[in-house]
């Protein structure tokens, strides 16, 4: 069991975790932004260390500053909550490669799986059917073999943030630029792909639970097609 657990993320998920850490014991650490030195995640935690200036750039997507947090106030694991940095694969394997245990998939699985184009492509060689769409750096000549309407979607993050739905090809270029604006504020990279857009489709998920000694349960469907803006509202399972 951690005795000092760093959370890499600010607002509610952070919230969650910082209490859930209490609750099984363990001291929590908290991050902010100068955005956020008074937040509610700050109060909350047992320690808080400023991490740098509002732009996510410079705080909550620093790799360096976090693991730097990480050490000085003796955390032996990270939890990313969701968004900026959980998915990002450089992240774990540099928490992996300072000693921290990243609170998470193994570095790997997250460049398999975490980026939706290396993800496509994997499921894609399985023979798994996917939307038709194309990637960087051929996307709006992709975006034009497709036709009009077209999803913009960043490949390495998720939360809606970035997706772009075009209906008229006439502005894609300022779609793109914005999508990519989006991408690099939130996630940090800026690559995209587009896929044709499918109306009105359902949203299921079977998600799979997996820890480090080989025990593997699965967790029902999810019914997530009520979204607002491309994320997630509603989720009824099973």
């Amino acid at each position: 069991m951690f005795e000092t657990v760093l959370v890499a993320n600010r607002g509610e998920i952070a919230v969650r975790v910082i209490r859930t850490l209490r609750a099984l014991g363990i001291r929590s650490v908290a991050v902010y932004s100068d955005a956020d030195a008074d937040a509610r995640h700050v109060r909350e935690a047992d320690e808080a260390v400023r991490i740098g200036p509002p732009p996510a750039t410079e705080s909550y997507l620093s790799a360096e500053r976090l693991i730097e947090a990480a050490r000085s106030t003796g955390a032996q694991a990270v939890h990313p909550g969701y968004g900026f940095l959980a998915e990002n694969a450089s992240f774990a394997r540099a928490c992996e490669e300072a000693g921290l245990t990243f609170i998470g998939p193994s570095a790997d699985a997250i460049a398999l799986m975490g980026d939706k184009i290396r993800a496509k492509e994997t499921v894609q060689a399985a023979g798994v059917p996917v939307v038709p769409g194309g990637r960087d750096p051929d996307l709006a000549d992709a975006a034009r073999e497709l036709g009009a309407p077209v999803l913009l979607k960043p490949s390495a993050g998720g939360g809606g943030k970035g997706m772009r739905l075009v209906r008229d090809l006439s502005v894609l270029e300022d779609e793109i630029a914005a999508a990519r604006r989006e991408a690099r504020a939130s996630f940090g990279d800026d690559t995209l792909l587009v896929e044709r857009w499918v109306d009105r489709p359902r949203h299921i998920e079977i998600q799979v639970l997996a820890d480090a000694h080989g025990h593997v349960v699965h967790l029902g469907e999810r019914e997530c097609s009520l979204q607002r803006r491309h994320q997630k509202v509603v989720e009824e399972a099973p």
